[in-house]
């Protein structure tokens, strides 16, 4: 029987602006001494123990200022039988009296979040949101709801997700990620912000100053890769105070989580070490691990098998420990991308990884990616598999999948990557996940634990966000048409007719992608550099359409359709902006090929026109995304820069900042490497100083040969586009325009210049 004992949670003791008061503000402070080593792991509380819920009505105030005293949350046991729920959430009560119980102040949050959508008919998602939409009193659940977690791994953020969704975001940006992470139902969450200060530290016993350790780690926009081991010191060094700050700023992310109940997932100790580290401690042994696409010289990798390695290892757990508190759950992956072992049979480095993990974590889970052979078999066999956890980054992306055949019987969580490098695309292949999550989960002998959500940029495709966290909560597959109607109603926050046609349009088109080779969609050739043969911006994107052009193109006249009232609303402006933009980077696929056979055909005319209407397009484009301030360069460098001690550190910082959405690294990185623009996104600013110049350019060279049907003399690219990483500042950090005006422009312009062709280029 699931029993629960009320514990209210209540605007008392909080302040509107969010501070502390009572019993919350001991509980905060007790999260400011983190648990030593070896303590039991930071989350969800499996002895089914009552909870504070205070943290989550501080999460409620901030979302819902207006309404916060009208909900009730209560703190509730887990039922603890066998083959009880996980967790579980129920909503109740009357109008203006609105009553949520759940297992964790983070489901309490995931209850209030259902409350939103099906009851009260408004939406809060990454990005965008309809709750302004909300009548003074809240209505009353038309139902109780009650929900149980079919799963107990509810997993969020991808390695490199640091790097390419926000390096320097503030306290404010993390405190509202986490609480859309506990909206959504998730309970675990991938860490890396500060994490450099443990391998500072520990490093720090073996032989490396201070200044050595601050010069060897990256800028923050190129961490993960160093985490990875794939690459260092590139965008640094890193000043004292930018890494003091970096902790702080980890830390208050770790102590939000464990307040909440949600775990904090941090990077483990594997054996990155520094090249000269061998040198340094003698009878160490490393194994080189050659270079990275060509253009980084890898780190070292310590052999797990020795006592050095145990050694180090005790370090860095301690010193992790001591600064963010002991994780229960750590991820790392061995020779990623090209790691070779040498003469280090990979058993023996897994056990030893493994060691290490439970001499400093006893009961400690190793987390590991599902990404290409990644993890080796050979991995999986060497350890006890009960204390591993895969989470897989291609559940969606090939079909015939056997995960419990290649995986052993490992348990994993069913993941999904439809955004890479922060790409501004819209679509991923939800309806895979809609069918093939519940089949799984279900099929016998499955070993299937959980969900992973792990997009490389966060802030893209708020429905795909939406769909794929519900699946923790559903049981059997889900009706993919029947969800998104119900979506389009609520988003907007109220039933809409244009705006369901809109979305009916979305999901047959961008939502309703297939398995195959890719998961997430094609990106723009706006942003690609300039070739009449491109065919994507980033060297691993797909190289086609993945649907109808010409089908997906009337979303944006329904959405300018939509009612005055839902036009008003966040989510409506963002979406209209980001529907546009996708509209106009499609018509970019359709046109370049009709570019290409009028250059090659020595077609003047032709050329001239329809270089102009691309031009015209990017120009437009511009415009329009300088509407909405979530696509905006100038907020994305300027978080940049107010991160830095000093001018001189301001700019590696915006170095770094920049460099990651444009050429990646050096030119080996780029050129032949394949890195450059693989974060390429439709930002304003981005694409009216970045990408239009380069069109230009290349278009004015192209018309001189155009007679004689010849590509021209080449263009150091990479020379114009490095040139450009360096520069300083200049762009705005507000928006400015009419989004429905302008979005209107796009609709006409599209509609008036409609090339010929199927728009399946």
């Amino acid at each position: 029987m699931i029993r629960r004992r009320t514990i209210l949670g209540t605007a008392a003791g909080v302040t509107a602006a969010g501070g502390l008061g009572g019993s919350a503000a001991a509980a905060s402070q007790a999260g400011r001494n983190p648990p030593p080593a070896g303590a039991p792991a930071a989350g969800p509380d499996d002895t089914g123990a009552l909870f504070d819920p205070s943290p989550a009505q501080q999460a409620l105030l901030r979302l819902l200022p207006h309404h916060a005293d009208q909900v009730r949350l209560r703190a509730a046991e887990r039922d603890l039988t066998p083959g009880g729920p996980v967790d579980w959430f129920r909503v109740s009560g009357t109008g203006g009296k609105v009553t949520v119980d759940g297992t964790s102040p983070a489901v309490l949050l995931t209850g209030v979040h259902w409350y939103l959508k099906y009851s009260a008919g408004v939406d809060v998602s990454w990005p965008g949101h309809s709750l302004d939409r909300l009548p003074r009193r809240l209505p009353a659940p038309a139902r109780e709801l009650h929900r149980e977690a079919v799963v107990r791994n509810r997993f969020a953020l991808n390695d490199t997700h640091e790097g390419y969704t926000g390096p320097y975001r503030d306290w404010a940006d993390w405190e509202r990620e986490i609480d859309l992470l506990a909206l959504n139902g998730i309970n675990q969450v991938l860490v890396t912000t500060g994490q450099e200060a443990v391998y500072h530290r520990a490093l720090g016993e073996f032989g490396y100053s201070d200044q050595e350790m601050r010069r060897w780690i990256p800028g923050p926009a190129h961490q993960p890769w160093w985490l990875l081991q794939n690459l260092s010191e590139f965008g640094g060094p890193l000043s004292s105070q930018l890494l003091r700050a970096r902790i702080s700023l980890g830390r208050k992310v770790v102590e939000r989580l464990r307040s909440l109940g949600m775990e904090s997932v941090l990077p483990g100790w594997f054996g990155t070490v520094p090249v000269d580290f061998a040198e340094r401690n003698p009878g160490a042994h490393t194994v080189p691990q050659g270079d990275w696409l060509g253009a980084f010289t890898r780190p070292h990798w310590l052999d797990p098998r020795g006592d050095h390695f145990a050694s180090v290892g005790e370090a860095f757990y301690r010193h992790q420990a001591e600064l963010f508190g002991a994780a229960g759950h750590v991820k790392m992956d061995l020779l990623h991308e090209g790691g070779t072992p040498g003469d280090v049979p990979v058993p023996d480095a897994a056990r030893g990884v493994m060691a290490a993990l439970q001499r400093a974590r006893p009961g400690a889970v190793w987390v590991l990616l599902g990404w290409q052979a990644n993890p080796r078999r050979e991995v999986l066999e060497a350890v006890d598999r009960e204390r591993l956890l895969v989470v897989d980054g291609l559940s969606d992306r090939y079909p015939d999948l056997d995960r419990e055949k290649a995986w052993v019987g490992t348990p994993y969580a069913f993941g999904t990557i439809y955004n890479f490098g922060g790409h501004t695309t819209v679509g991923a292949n939800t309806a895979v996940w809609a069918r093939r999550f519940d089949a799984w989960r279900t099929r016998p002998g499955s070993r299937l634990t959980g969900i992973a959500l792990m997009p490389e940029g966060m802030g893209t495709n708020p429905a795909a966000n939406d769909l794929f966290t519900e699946l923790a909560w559903r049981q059997g597959p889900v009706d993919h048409r029947a969800w998104f109607a119900e979506w389009a109603d609520r988003r907007y926050g109220g039933g809409d007719r244009a705006a369901r046609a809109a979305w009916e349009i979305l999901r047959r088109t961008a939502y309703s992608l297939a398995e195959g080779r890719w998961s997430e969609a094609q990106d723009s050739l706006f942003t690609a550099r300039p070739s009449l043969t491109a065919t994507s911006a980033a060297s691993w994107s797909p190289k086609e359409m993945r649907y109808d052009a010409d089908a997906f193109e009337p979303a944006l006249g329904e959405l300018l359709r939509v009612a005055a009232p839902q036009r008003a609303t966040d989510a409506y402006r963002f979406d209209l902006v980001d529907v546009a933009r996708q509209a106009l980077a499609n018509r970019s696929r359709l046109l370049l090929p009709r570019i290409r056979d009028a250059h090659r055909g020595q077609d003047r005319e032709t050329f001239t026109e329809l270089t102009g209407q691309w031009l015209t397009a990017m120009e437009l484009l511009e415009e329009l995304l300088a509407s909405d301030p979530r696509f905006l360069l100038g907020r994305w460098l300027r978080d940049a820069t107010r991160w830095a001690a000093d001018d001189q550190e301001a700019a590696r910082l915006e170095f770094d900042a920049r460099s990651i959405i444009t050429v990646w690294g050096p030119r080996r990185a780029a050129d032949p490497g394949g890195l450059r623009d693989y974060a390429n996104r439709e930002w304003s600013g981005l694409v009216g100083d970045f990408y239009l110049p380069r069109w230009r350019r290349y278009f004015a060279a192209l018309e001189e040969t155009v007679d004689e049907g010849a590509e021209p003399e080449p263009i150091d690219w990479f020379a114009l586009e490095d040139a450009w990483t360096r520069r300083r500042g200049g762009y705005p950090v507000e928006p400015t325009g009419d989004p429905h005006r302008i979005a209107g422009r796009v609709w006409r312009t599209l509609r008036d210049t409609h090339p010929e062709g199927d728009g399946t280029a």
